[in-house]
Formats: C-alpha cells, sequence, structure tokens
C-alpha cells in the first residue's frame, strides 16, 4: 500500500458532468459568506486549470467519488479556474455551512479534468507533508467560519519516484 491513493487518484476518472457540485460552489459578486477563499501558491507554471474541492472532513468520503457523496446527501463542492498567466491565485467556495471540511487542490497542467500523477500538482488544506500515501481527512482539514474564511494552499509536485514536494526556488 505504499503506492497509496495518489495511484487511485490518478487511476480514478473525474466524472464529466461538470455541473456537479460546481454550481453550488460558485461564489457570487460580493459573496457575504459562507466561503472559503483559498489563495494557492507554489505553481510549476501558469497554465491549465485549478480544481478545488471541498469534501466531508471523514476519511471514508475525503477524496470520495463526487457522485457517491452528492447521492448520500454529502457535501461536495468544486471550483475550476483557469490558471492566470500572472499575479495573486485564488479560488472562491461557498459552502454549505460553517463547520469543518477537507481540501484539496489539484494543478491539472494539461487543463483537463483527470490527474496525472507525472504532470500535474497537487496540494491539501493545512499543507501536511506528502509521502507515499494521501494525507487523512484531518490532515487536510479546513475550518470555515460564517463569513469568508481564506486559506493557503501550496502545490507540490512529483518529486523522486514516488514522493510528491514543493517546487523549490
Amino acid at each position: 500500500m505504499i503506492l497509496f491513493s495518489i495511484l487511485a487518484l490518478a487511476a480514478t476518472p473525474i466524472p464529466s458532468t461538470p455541473r456537479l457540485g460546481t454550481v453550488e460552489a460558485r461564489c457570487r459578486p460580493n459573496e457575504p459568506g459562507p466561503a472559503l477563499i483559498v489563495d494557492v501558491d507554489g505553481l510549476k507554471d501558469r497554465v491549465g486549470v485549478l480544481r478545488a474541492e471541498l469534501y466531508p472532513a471523514r476519511d471514508g468520503d475525503f477524496l470520495a467519488d463526487d457522485n457517491v457523496l452528492i447521492g448520500a446527501g454529502k457535501t461536495f463542492r468544486r471550483s475550476v479556474i483557469t490558471v492566470p498567466a500572472s499575479g495573486v491565485v485564488s479560488l472562491c467556495l461557498r459552502v454549505p455551512a460553517p463547520g469543518t471540511y477537507a481540501l484539496s487542490v489539484v494543478h491539472a497542467r494539461d487543463g483537463g479534468h483527470g490527474f496525472s500523477l507525472l504532470h500535474d500538482g497537487i496540494g491539501f488544506a493545512s499543507n501536511p507533508k506528502l509521502g507515499h500515501s494521501k494525507p487523512h481527512a484531518d490532515q487536510a482539514k479546513v475550518v470555515v467560519h460564517d463569513g469568508l474564511t481564506t486559506t493557503h494552499v501550496v502545490m507540490n509536485y512529483r518529486s523522486g519516484l514516488f514522493s510528491f514536494a514543493p517546487i523549490k526556488r
């Protein structure tokens, strides 16, 4: 089980239903909240898309299939943006209520819906050190308050044979 589920992430197709969790997550101008502002740092380059996904902060639900979560009435939100050519990179996710959630951010450098173990980046709330396995939900948790809550995610890219680390500049 050394290669974890990062390999599972790479092998798990992301459904082609673009609206699943996305409509509910879309922030509006002057959004009062509860909403999560995700500031992203450490991008390898300025290509592709960023996909932030919010899950229940529970190991069985964290990084689970979005269709399954939504079908079970559980929280799932997704925000997707094109990586801006320059400047600060932020995403906004509306959340159903204040509380504790788990957050992942994927940098899909080719702009696709999947995750390439070789090319794409990944980051989590609380910025846990990544190794041979995915972090537990409590290592990727973020507490969202009534209004706007800001969190900072540092992206990690493949470093060595099977580990991920931030880009050293």
